[in-house]
Parts: structure tokens; C-alpha cells; sequence
């Protein structure tokens, strides 16, 4: 019988799902999250699911969405609870996560989410709202992240009660200033004493996470219900692969989550600089070159040899060299060996559509960094040169067989309009591409691998560029 979601505590056992083994009414509210994905559900909810489990009851989790009510709509079905499944290669399993123990949403709610912010119980928040939403915070009808938390903090500062840390779990090159900087120009729109008092006495650390996780589909759904009997309205599919690294820094009680695997560190910059050039960098390349020859996922892609082989060489000879060799837990052949099984993983085929999305962010955030360090140390760089010129191509929104391919980009327009009038003209965005333009050489071989890939195709291009290398 497939096992339906209820407002109580399961009561019978389900086979191979795990269930919550502790009393979640004892959970405490002590965290606050904003931006309640499939990411955040995946990732931060399972570790502090696991905590709990431990019968550490003092960190239960408020989630807050954002805008969109339909997240809410689901959990209020099922008790706030839901269930992530790990699929591998080779086997799958199944675990209902119990410890979020309310959920807001502060297009709607904005007086209960600043009074759980006030609440001296609420030592962390944290926050997955992706890159774009620092830059979008209160625009265009987006209920401001960022203004609420300052209101939250304001409220603490007048009740004499402790501030709680900031802690942002989005993929950004610096997360911990840049959420410091939002905080404190929210702040200083109420008042310059209020930023003055965050800016000394709230931290913000820097985090890097790690853990690929598809958007869930129908399918999927129907897959989880025939497979584990349980019939839920939106559950999570992830690899089994985490990682979770954190700096030890905090305003209020630190939460003990290295008992489940964390990282607390001195300092996150070279794990964060790892982890974003080379699993972000190359989903970026892998994306748009698979994107290009009709692929759909990124097992699919990596089922192919050529892009295979491509990918393990822009890890290993272009953007590995270039990286910090003695980082603890972070062995760069290892840490590549485990990237192209994660890629390749058809258990867990990650959309491209989903890594080509808002490239003229992460472009700059997560490739061309190694291009410009691989330009500053005159290294081998024609594989991450094909990465841009795949990119550029792709924004014409066109396959190599002719296919329509749906680009969303807050800059597409200008990006088109530049592209129109030639590779060069692109690449004078400095703020997407810094000084590339004025490196003649290296903008003839994107001129080129553009040509190239019209008119000799994918697998034809690669290999020459393969064979060359």
C-alpha cells in the first residue's frame, strides 16, 4: 500500500524508506532558511535531519519561501515533511526528512517570518536564493530577502537579544561578504546606527556546498511512489555524493554539524575555489557543448566519448594545475576522479538546460577565472577556449543540427545584439569577460572553434583540438 503523507508522526514502518527516528514536537526552531529548493531540501535539511536523528533536538528549521506559494502548498499537505532519495549507479535509497518544523512564505507572511527572526531561539539563518537573487533582492515584485533579515535584526537589537549568524549556502565567489554587504545596505536604509551595529556584531560566514541535485519531475515522482510506496506531492532526487564546508565563524551558539560530516575550517577560499572551478567550471563547458549536440542530460553527454575525454582533459591539463595541491579532503586527482563519476552518473542525470541557465553569471563566476589565470601564467587553455566559443555559440539559441534551444539569460538581448556584430564586440563586456578582447590570439582561436563547430561539427572539432593538446 502506498503510504500517504499525514499531519502525525509516522506510525508504521515503510520498507527500505527510512523515517525520522526522533520526536520532532521536541525539535527547537532554531534555524531560518530562505529559499526552500530542491537544492536546500537535498543538501542543508538532510544534514540537519541527520543531527536530529542524533537527538540533538535544539536545531529544527523554519523554511521560508520566497514568492511562489506552491512549495508551501504541497508541505502543508504533508506536515512539512518529505523525502530525498539518493540514487547511485548501481542502488538507491530512500530517507523522509522530519525536521523542518514550519514553513512561511514572506511574499504573504512577512509579520510571522519577522517575528520568528526575533525569536531568541533563532541563533542561525541561512540561505539559498541563488546567485541573481542578491542582485534582484526587492525588485520587481520579489519580497526583499535581505530587508526582512535587517528588520529582524533591528527588532533583536531593541529587545537586547543576541544577533544570530548569516550564513549563505549559494554558489557566489565570496557568499559571506556578499550577503554582508546586502545585509548592511537593507540595514542602512532604516538606520546608520542598525548597519553600524550589524557590521560589528553579526557574522557572516563563507561557505562553500556541494551536491548535485535535478530539478524533480513527474516521472520521478511516479518512479518514488512505485519503488518506496510513498506517495509524496514533491519529493527530492540527489546523488549520494555531499559536501558541506563552513567557516568557523558565528555571532551566536554554533551548531555542532560535524557530527554529520561538516567541515568547519579556518578559512573556506581554497576548498570554495576548487570545488567552484572545477565541478561548476566544467558543468558550464559541459552544458553548452552538450547543449550544442542535442544532448539533454549530463549523463548522456559524458556517454559520449569525445565530450568524455573533453571534460577529463579540461580538468586534469587546464584547470587542475592552476589550483591549490595540499588542501585537506580536497586530493585534486581524486576530488576529478569523483567529478567524472558524479557527471557520468545516469541515476542522476542533471538537465542541461537547468547548467546553461544565467550563464552570463556563472561564465564569469566559475569558468573564465581559469582562463584568466591560465592567460596570467601563459598555460594550455584551448580546451576552456572552446568552453566560451561554445557558449557564445549556444546563444543563438540554435544546435549544431538545427534545433531550437531555449536560452535564459537576464542579458541575452545584449549579448545577441553584441554577437551579431562579431566575437570581438562580445567580448568587450569587461564585466562578463574582463580584458579577453585584448588578447588577440586567444579571441582568433574562439573566432575559429566558432567556425569550426558550424561548419565541421562537434565531434570533428573536439577531436582536433584533443589530438592537438
Amino acid at each position: 500500500m502506498t503510504l500517504q503523507f499525514t499531519p502525525s508522526t509516522f506510525l508504521s514502518p515503510v520498507s527500505r524508506v527510512d523515517l525520522p527516528a526522533y520526536d520532532r514536537t521536541a525539535l527547537t526552531p532554531a534555524v531560518v532558511h530562505f529559499g526552500v529548493g530542491g537544492f536546500h531540501r537535498a543538501h542543508q535539511l538532510t544534514y540537519f535531519d541527520r543531527l536530529a536523528g542524533l537527538q540533538e533536538r535544539d536545531w529544527g528549521v523554519i523554511g521560508v519561501g520566497i514568492s511562489s506559494p506552491r512549495m508551501g502548498q504541497v508541505l502543508s499537505g504533508q506536515d512539512n515533511l518529505f523525502t530525498v532519495v539518493e540514487r547511485g549507479s548501481t542502488a538507491s535509497t530512500a530517507r523522509v526528512v522530519g525536521v523542518m518544523v514550519e514553513y512561511l512564505l514572506l511574499a504573504e507572511e512577512r509579520a510571522a517570518v519577522l517575528a520568528r527572526l526575533a525569536d531568541p531561539r533563532v541563533r542561525l539563518v541561512t540561505l539559498t536564493i541563488t546567485g541573481d537573487g542578491y542582485a534582484a533582492d526587492g525588485t520587481a515584485g520579489r519580497p526583499s530577502v535581505f530587508g526582512v533579515i535587517a528588520a529582524g535584526l533591528e527588532l533583536r537589537r531593541q529587545r537586547g537579544i543576541a544577533p544570530f549568524t548569516v550564513l549563505s549556502c549559494d554558489n557566489l565567489p565570496d557568499n559571506g561578504a556578499a550577503t554582508r554587504r546586502a545585509v548592511i545596505a537593507a540595514a542602512r536604509a532604516r538606520s546608520t546606527g542598525l548597519a553600524a551595529w550589524i557590521d560589528r556584531t553579526v557574522a557572516f560566514p563563507d561557505s562553500m556546498v556541494d551536491r548535485i541535485t535535478p530539478v524533480t519531475s513527474a516521472a520521478d515522482r511516479r518512479w518514488i511512489a512505485r519503488e518506496f510506496q510513498v506517495d509524496d506531492g514533491w519529493p527530492v532526487i540527489t546523488e549520494p555524493f555531499s559536501q558541506w564546508v563552513i567557516e568557523d565563524r558565528f555571532s551566536n551558539q554554533r551548531p555542532p554539524l560535524e557530527q554529520v560530516g561538516v567541515r568547519y575550517v579556518d578559512d573556506v577560499a581554497p576548498y570554495k575555489l576548487i570545488k567552484t572551478r572545477m565541478l561548476n567550471g566544467a558543468h558550464c563547458a559541459l552544458g553548452y557543448l552538450g547543449s550544442l549536440a542535442g544532448h539533454r542530460r549530463t549523463d548522456e553527454a559524458m556517454a559520449d566519448p569525445v565530450i568524455s575525454q573533453y571534460v577529463a582533459r579540461l580538468l586534469g591539463d587546464e584547470i587542475a594545475p592552476l589550483l591549490p595541491q595540499d588542501v585537506p579532503g580536497m586530493e585534486l586527482h581524486a576530488y576529478r576522479r569523483t567529478l567524472l563519476d558524479r557527471f557520468g552518473n545516469p541515476a542522476v542525470g542533471d538537465g542541461l538546460p537547468r547548467l546553461c541557465r544565467r550563464g552570463s553569471t556563472k561564465m564569469p563566476a566559475y569558468l573564465l577565472p581559469s582562463l584568466w589565470a591560465a592567460q596570467a601564467a601563459d598555460r594550455p587553455r584551448k580546451l576552456l577556449l572552446l568552453a566560451v566559443a561554445a557558449w557564445l555559440r549556444y546563444l543563438r539559441g540554435v544546435g549544431l543540427r538545427g534545433e531550437p534551444i531555449e536560452v535564459e539569460d537576464a542579458r541575452l538581448t545584449e549579448l545577441r545584439a553584441l554577437a551579431a556584430t562579431g566575437t570581438t564586440a562580445v567580448l568587450t563586456l569587461t564585466d562578463v569577460f574582463a580584458d579577453l578582447a585584448e588578447h588577440p590570439d586567444d579571441v582568433r582561436t574562439i573566432e575559429t572553434l566558432i567556425n569550426d563547430l558550424d561548419h565541421r561539427g562537434l565531434t570533428s572539432t573536439m577531436r582536433t583540438l584533443l589530438c592537438h593538446h
